[in-house]
């Protein structure tokens, strides 16, 4: 097997900056497996042929569903970064890692200094109080983190990384929490005076009026302090509208957050009660792939394609 030098750690972790610094549009969507990291990195479109996904988000949600757990900060660290080490191995593209509140202070330096020497590229904490609910859990209190508390926790994972190749973004929950667009702008203020790498806006309503009205005011406000930070949008709930149109209002990275983990739970469900039904797994096949393509993307295979390539090479020696 021959060793691609861009899947080394020092190769890849700086990716998602060089790309952010060269104005680049980055599309994103979660990966809560290797298997899931491999479906994404390969996807491609017939319809747009130039079409990829730029990057891998390591969603909590979707870490702690596939573990049976609410997203409540239960997964355990440990867990989670074994999570990360698979995807990583698994894919080329780089790795935006939902870090929750990041914990306590002290537990976010050390969440940052294991995620960079990883190689992921990226972190994002949110400013609510730990530990969280979910965003989109409507009925549970959403608590947010005094601001100038929360800027002191992202200047202590900022002094704890090697290097300015890991970025720290801040989510900003304003919206979620039902506080008003001057609040999202105060914390974004506070956040990029703390050297915050970039902000994520966050939004539950069905369409994108709070994140166009936040990346219009977010351009004044970078104009008026002299820098403009990359922002991400996360566009779960307000899914009619299109990358294209987030990038084109000023966002510079776009986040499809939960959709392979709620797909194939879906896929998952659908295969139960259709064996159950037929009494027999014939009539489920149509809804799996194939084990043949299984092999293939894992990558069964080419070992055992190099196996066979070993084994004639040193037959023929002897």
């Amino acid at each position: 097997m021959t060793l691609r030098s861009e899947v080394l750690p020092e190769h890849r972790r700086p990716r998602l900056r060089r790309l952010l610094a060269g104005d680049a549009h980055v599309r994103a969507i979660e990966a809560h497996s290797g298997l899931s990291a491999l479906a994404a990195s390969a996807a491609t479109s017939h319809l747009r042929p130039d079409a990829r996904f730029d990057a891998l988000w390591l969603s909590s949600l979707t870490g702690s569903a596939s573990a049976g757990l609410p997203d409540c900060e239960l997964t355990g660290l440990d867990r989670r970064l074994d999570t990360i080490a698979e995807v990583i191995h698994a894919t080329d593209r780089p790795l935006i890692v939902d870090g929750d509140t990041g914990g306590d202070p002290v537990g976010f330096e050390y969440l940052c200094r294991r995620l960079e020497v990883l190689g992921a590229s990226a972190i994002v904490i949110e400013d609510k109080r730990h530990p969280k609910v979910n965003s989109l859990a409507y009925d549970a209190p959403q608590d947010l983190e005094d601001p100038a508390v929360f800027a002191g926790k992202i200047k202590r994972g900022l002094d704890a990384r090697l290097s300015a190749d890991f970025l720290i973004f801040a989510r900003i929950e304003s919206f979620i929490a039902g506080h008003s667009l001057d609040d999202a702008l105060l914390r974004a203020q506070t956040y990029l005076e703390s050297g915050v790498d970039g902000v994520m806006i966050h939004s539950r309503i069905k369409e994108p009026r709070e994140v166009f009205e936040f990346l219009d005011a977010y351009d004044m406000l970078c104009r008026g302090i002299g820098q403009r930070k990359p922002v991400i949008c996360v566009p779960t709930s307000y899914n009619a509208v299109s990358d294209a149109e987030l990038f084109e209002r000023g966002a510079n990275v776009v986040i499809h957050a939960n959709h392979l983990l709620r797909a194939s739970y879906q896929a998952m469900q659908a295969v139960c009660t259709q064996i159950l039904e037929s009494g027999r797994s014939l009539d489920a096949e149509r809804l799996c792939s194939s084990v043949g393509e299984i092999f293939d993307a894992v990558g069964f295979s080419d070992a055992m394609r190099r196996d066979s390539e070993s084994a004639e090479a040193n037959g023929a020696l002897r």
